[in-house]
């Protein structure tokens, strides 16, 4: 990016999370899963190897740059184009997050690694930790998620269950629903009774809203989702719309020179709409919209129709 940014992206206006700043970790696309509904693209490299996929002294460099030129986000958050929990001294960078700013950290995880002790210790380091919970035997996660041939559905929910015992903090479950795979009423029943189980703090019923990696994956309705959420202890949140930002000051407006670098860095790794990008960037909308022009005519990134919305992703 001509901005120095390679590893921050946004801060996007997250459902959950407010004006949320991306910290991502590995490259695209490195991760455990494989999953078809994914917003980001196909698994390139699903691996269960940790390493330190990018070096930890250019990710805090860049945010300590992102502090000088902007520094208000809601939240600071490791996720991106990968499974965080692989880089080996993800905990380090929370460490040192948490040493420069106030700003709550969190970590959006698959939670396939928290059957490791290390990786949980680490884990702790957030204040908020999201783990994924949208199946209930072997056959179903392999259905929903098509994880690493090496990852078995009792160890991963034990995992589960350890990082929510050990963790001090909030812990967050998601529960992703696809039409037709795992959205059944029985089905449900079976994820919400372990999920009670776990004992979140919060549970977030989300579904295909924007486009999945698999072109065959269909969104449940909002109205199932409704009526699906009750079946959850606490009753789950329906991820639909971004909740307003909690973030003090007025977004820093991108420089000119800077945006199409920057809307490549956030589209990459967050299909977003042209409203979506206007927000982010602090930009007016007619400014965004002749940068994306440009790099849809030379086939930097494509749009997608999605219920009606139209989104823009990367090639």
């Amino acid at each position: 990016m001509n901005d120095g940014y390679r590893h921050l992206f946004g801060p996007v206006r997250s459902r959950r999370l407010g004006r949320s700043l991306g910290l991502d970790l590995v490259p695209f696309k490195v991760c455990s899963f494989d999953c078809p509904y994914c917003q980001v693209g196909a698994t390139t490299t699903q691996t269960l190897v940790r390493s330190e996929y990018v070096p930890v002294a250019e990710v805090l460099a860049e945010f300590d740059r992102w502090m000088v030129a902007d520094g208000k986000a809601d939240h600071l958050t490791l996720a991106g184009a990968g499974e965080p929990t692989l880089h080996l001294h993800f905990g380090k960078v929370l460490e040192a997050l948490a040493a420069r700013t106030s700003i709550p950290r969190v970590l959006l995880s698959n939670g396939s690694l928290f059957h490791l002790a290390e990786v949980r210790a680490a884990a702790c380091k957030a204040n908020i930790v999201k783990g994924t919970l949208a199946a209930w035997d072997q056959s179903s996660f392999q259905a929903v998620h098509h994880p690493h041939s090496s990852l078995v559905f009792e160890t991963f929910f034990k995992g589960l269950k350890t990082m929510r015992a050990e963790f001090q903090g909030e812990f967050w479950l998601e529960v992703f629903l696809v039409a037709g795979v795992n959205d059944d009423p029985v089905q449900v029943a079976h994820i919400a009774a372990l999920a009670r189980e776990i004992r979140p703090d919060r549970i977030h019923l989300n579904t295909a809203i924007r486009p999945p990696q698999a072109v065959a994956v269909e969104a449940v309705s909002g109205e199932r989702l409704a009526a699906l959420a009750g079946m959850f202890t606490p009753a789950a949140e329906l991820s639909v719309s971004p909740p307003p930002s909690a973030s003090n000051g007025s977004q820093v407006p991108v420089d000119s020179g800077q945006l199409e670098g920057r809307l490549l860095s956030l589209i990459q790794r967050h299909p977003c709409t042209l409203a979506d990008m206007s927000s982010t960037m602090g930009s007016d909308l007619q400014e965004v919209e002749g940068v994306l022009s440009g790099l849809l005519g030379r086939g930097r990134i494509r749009t997608d129709l999605r219920q009606g919305t139209l989104f823009y992703l990367a090639v």
